[in-house]
C-alpha cells in the first residue's frame, strides 16, 4: 500500500480518536518513507553506475540520457531533489538516480529527508483535521453532492434536448 494512504489513514484515525498519535504516525511514516530512499541511494550508489554502463543499462538509459541527469544534477542538486519529493513518479526515482550521477549522501539524502517530513506531516496533519471534524465535512459533502446531482442531471438534460435537436434538423435535411 503506498505511504501516502498509510499516512493519510493513519492521521484520519487519529482524528477519529484511535489510539494512535500523529507523532507516531509521522514517525513510522516518515521513517520508513526515508530508509528505502536511503536503501535505494545505497545500492544504486554501489553497482548502479556499472549497471547503467553495461549493454542492458544503456538500453534502458542511454549515455546522452546519463549525462543529461548529470547535469540536470549538478545544475538543481539539492533544490531539485527537494522539489522532486513532492511529485508523484518522480519522488521514487531521484534518490537512486542521484546514487547513480554519483551525488554524495548529504547533497542527496538530507533535502529526501526534509522533503519527506514536510510532504509527510502537512498529509497526516490535513487527514488528522478531516477526521477531527468528519460530521461537518460529512454534512458538506452531503449537501455539495445533492447540488452536483442537480446540476449533473440538468446538464444531462441539456446535452440529449441537443443532441435530439441536432437529429432531427439532420432527418429534416
Amino acid at each position: 500500500m503506498p505511504a501516502d494512504t498509510v499516512a493519510a489513514i493513519g492521521g484520519f484515525l487519529a482524528g477519529q480518536g484511535a489510539p494512535i498519535t500523529l507523532g507516531a504516525v509521522f514517525l513510522a511514516t516518515w521513517i520508513a518513507n526515508v530508509a528505502s530512499a536511503v536503501g535505494m541511494y545505497w545500492v544504486a550508489r554501489t553497482v548502479g553506475r556499472d549497471f547503467a554502463l553495461s549493454s542492458t543499462g544503456r538500453r534502458l538509459l542511454s549515455p546522452r540520457a546519463m549525462s543529461a541527469l548529470e547535469a540536470a544534477y549538478a545544475r538543481h542538486h539539492v533544490w531539485g531533489i527537494f522539489v522532486s519529493r513532492f511529485l508523484p513518479g518522480y519522488r521514487a526515482v531521484v534518490p537512486p538516480f542521484a546514487g547513480i550521477a554519483g551525488l554524495g549522501p548529504w547533497r542527496s539524502l538530507l533535502p529526501v529527508a526534509a522533503a519527506s517530513g514536510l510532504w509527510y506531516g502537512f498529509l497526516i496533519w490535513l487527514a488528522h483535521r478531516l477526521g477531527s471534524n468528519w460530521d461537518a465535512v460529512a454534512f458538506a459533502i452531503r449537501r455539495v453532492g445533492w447540488w452536483l446531482g442537480v446540476l449533473a442531471g440538468a446538464a444531462t438534460a441539456g446535452l440529449a434536448l441537443l443532441a435530439w435537436r441536432f437529429y432531427r434538423s439532420r432527418e429534416r435535411a
